[in-house]
């Protein structure tokens, strides 16, 4: 079993500028007072991650989210309340409270309310938003268990258990038109039923310049393990390796397997093999999330 967990010690820490890992619904997050510069600095400094990948900011409620916000349109209400708490992001004109740090120079951000009980506590009790990209080091496989996340980033782990969603959340700009910037387990339909069309982001080619979401490196989300994809009725390689077909080693339905894959790559990952194949998803709505963190651990 794992022990108590303490959210007035993780709290604390967080008021002195440290760093806590702690669950949400999709992955492990590594926390930082949202409004210290220099707290957030030590996420970057942890994680190996470039200053030019912002981060989320995590909020206890709406109304924390909109002093965050320059603007709140209606689009975001519509879908805060849809979907918050919730594996959704909004990205946002942001007011001066939120650093620079946090949004790689941008005059937007990042806000997402978290449905884990432990991360809403900890914000309530902290008194302070969370910037929380998650708890690995930048590039590498994100961790769905306190387990997976390595002892040397964060001076406390809150353990909640595995998360359930088990891929970070989608990203959606609110900024003029909506556009995608990250797909998640929330399939496109469903969120333009609610507020209309929403384009797609271009793909991030100067990687050295600001990202307008966190996630959009072209290398991302990477088991150690050497991984490819290879197509549906394709034969499985073999040799010293693992394969991951749909409807065997992985679920059929995209929600089971998104909440299954980090946790699959993680064991695998420990077993010394010389390469991880998978078989590519469906290219369909709901599938969307799935394939686009594939897509990055490739290569």
């Amino acid at each position: 079993m794992p022990a108590e967990p303490d959210i007035a010690h993780a709290a604390a820490l967080i008021r002195a500028g440290r760093l806590v890992a702690f669950p949400t619904e999709t992955v492990y997050g590594l926390g930082a007072n949202a409004l210290d510069a220099a707290a957030v600095e030590r996420i970057f400094a942890a994680k190996g991650r470039p200053h030019s990948s912002p981060l989320i900011v995590h909020v206890d409620s709406v109304e924390m989210a909109r002093t965050l916000a320059g603007e709140w349109p209606d689009a975001a209400g519509i879908l805060a309340r849809r979907y918050w708490p919730g594996p959704l992001t909004l990205v946002l004109p942001k007011t001066a409270r939120i650093p620079d740090i946090v949004t790689a120079g941008l005059p937007t951000v990042a806000l997402r309310m978290p449905a884990h009980p432990l991360a809403l506590a900890l914000i309530r009790a902290a008194g302070v938003p969370l910037a929380a990209p998650s708890a690995n080091r930048f590039t590498h496989l994100s961790p769905t268990s306190a387990e997976q996340v390595a002892s040397s980033l964060a001076d406390y782990v809150l353990d909640g258990g595995p998360s359930r969603v088990g891929i970070e959340s989608t990203v959606l700009s609110l900024v003029d038109a909506p556009v995608l910037l990250r797909p998640g387990v929330i399939p496109l339909p469903e969120i333009e039923a609610l507020i209309g069309p929403v384009a797609a982001a271009p793909a991030t080619e100067d990687l050295a310049a600001p990202h307008a979401s966190p996630g959009m490196h072209p290398r991302h989300y990477r088991p150690a393990t050497p991984l490819f994809l290879f197509g549906p009725g394709e034969a499985c390689p073999t040799g010293h390796g693992a394969c991951l077909r749909l409807g065997l080693e992985m679920p059929l339905d995209p929600l089971a397997y998104a909440a299954a894959l980090y946790g699959t790559l993680h064991r695998l990952d420990a077993q010394g093999l010389d390469w991880i194949a998978v078989e590519r998803p469906p290219e369909t709505p709901e599938w969307a999330g799935v394939l686009d963190r594939l897509r990055r651990m490739v290569g």
